[in-house]
C-alpha cells in the first residue's frame, strides 16, 4: 500500500496545527504528516505536543520566505517519498504594525502570495494522481474586491493563467509604492490584496493542472476558514468582521474537507470555500457572511 503524505505549512501553532492533528487522525497508520515551519526549536515543540496524543507527525524546516528551504524540502520529499498526496498552503501573516506603507505592502504580499506560490511551484509537480491542494484565503478577499475600482475588477475576472496574476500583483506593488493607488482603483490593504491574489492563483492553477492528463483526480482549491481565534486576530473585537471568533477546530474544518475530499471527486475544484460552501465573488455580485 502506498502511503499518503501530506505537507501543512507554518504548522507548528493555529489553525496549522490543528489541521496537521485531524489529518493525522484521519490518515492514520496509511498516511504520513509533515509540520512544517520556519523555527526548528518551535516546529519540533509542536510535534512534541501532538505525540502526547499519541499522534506522530514529522517535522521539517520550511520557510515560505526562504528559496533555499522551499528547495530542500522538495528534493527530500522526492527522494524519501516519490511523491506528494495533500498540501496544505496554511502559511502567512497579517500586517506587520512596524512597518512603513510599502515595506508592510511588500512584506505581506511576499509572504502570503508570493511565498505560498512558490511553495505551490515546487510541490504541486509532485502531486500524484487523487492529490489534493489547499490554500488558506480569507473572505477579506472579497472585502478587498467590492473596494476596487471596475477597471481593475475586470482584470481579476479576465485573468487566464498563473502570470495574469503575479502581475496583478505587482502593479498593485507598483501603484502603492507610487502613491497612486486610489487613482489606478486599487485599495490600501495588502493583507486583503494578497488572499484576492491567492483566490485568482488557485483557480488557474486548477485550470493548468486539469490539461496534464498524466495526472487524474487532483483537486486544487482555496478556502478562508473563518474569523478564526488566534494570535493573528487577538487583538480584534469579536465581531470585527460582523461576524463572530469560531474556534480553531472550527476554522480547520474546511481546509481538513478539501484536503481529503474522496477519491474521483471532481468538485470543487478551482473554488473559494467558507464552512464548506463555494462563494465565486469575482464573477458573480454575492453576499459573504463570515
Amino acid at each position: 500500500m502506498t502511503i499518503r503524505v501530506a505537507v501543512v505549512t507554518g504548522g507548528n501553532k493555529g489553525i496549522g496545527l490543528e489541521i496537521v492533528r485531524v489529518l493525522c487522525r484521519q490518515l492514520g497508520d496509511g498516511g504520513v504528516v509533515y509540520l512544517t515551519a520556519r523555527n526548528e526549536s518551535r516546529g519540533q515543540q509542536a510535534v512534541e505536543l501532538l505525540g502526547k496524543e499519541g499522534l506522530a507527525p514529522k517535522f521539517h524546516i520550511l520557510d515560505v520566505m526562504d528559496t533555499g528551504t522551499i528547495s530542500r524540502f522538495r528534493d527530500y520529499i522526492k527522494k524519501t517519498h516519490g511523491g506528494l498526496d495533500i498540501l496544505v498552503n496554511n502559511a502567512g501573516i497579517g500586517t506587520p504594525p512596524d512597518l512603513s506603507s510599502h515595506d508592510q505592502a511588500q512584506t505581506v504580499l511576499a509572504t502570503n502570495f508570493t511565498g505560498l506560490l512558490e511553495v505551490s511551484q515546487s510541490l504541486i509537480p509532485l502531486l500524484r494522481s487523487g492529490g489534493r491542494v489547499v490554500h488558506l484565503a480569507s473572505t477579506t478577499a472579497h472585502m478587498a474586491f467590492l473596494q476596487l475600482g471596475d477597471k481593475v475588477k475586470a482584470r481579476f475576472r479576465q485573468v487566464s493563467s498563473e502570470q495574469d496574476v503575479i502581475d496583478l500583483m505587482s502593479d498593485f506593488l507598483k501603484v502603492q509604492k507610487a502613491g497612486t493607488i486610489a487613482q489606478e482603483g486599487w485599495m490600501e490593504w495588502s493583507y486583503g490584496i494578497s488572499k484576492l491574489g491567492v483566490v485568482s492563483l488557485a483557480t488557474m492553477q486548477a485550470q493548468e493542472i486539469s490539461k496534464d492528463s498524466s495526472r487524474q483526480d487532483i483537486l486544487i482549491n482555496s478556502c478562508c476558514p473563518g474569523f478564526v481565534h488566534t494570535d493573528m486576530t487577538a487583538n480584534l473585537s469579536d465581531d470585527f468582521y460582523g461576524g463572530k471568533k469560531v474556534s480553531i477546530v472550527e476554522g480547520a474544518d474546511t481546509p481538513v474537507y478539501l484536503a481529503t475530499l474522496p477519491a474521483g471527486s471532481t468538485e470543487p475544484h478551482g473554488k473559494f470555500l467558507l464552512r464548506r460552501q463555494v462563494y465565486d465573488f469575482i464573477n458573480s455580485d454575492m453576499e459573504i457572511q463570515i
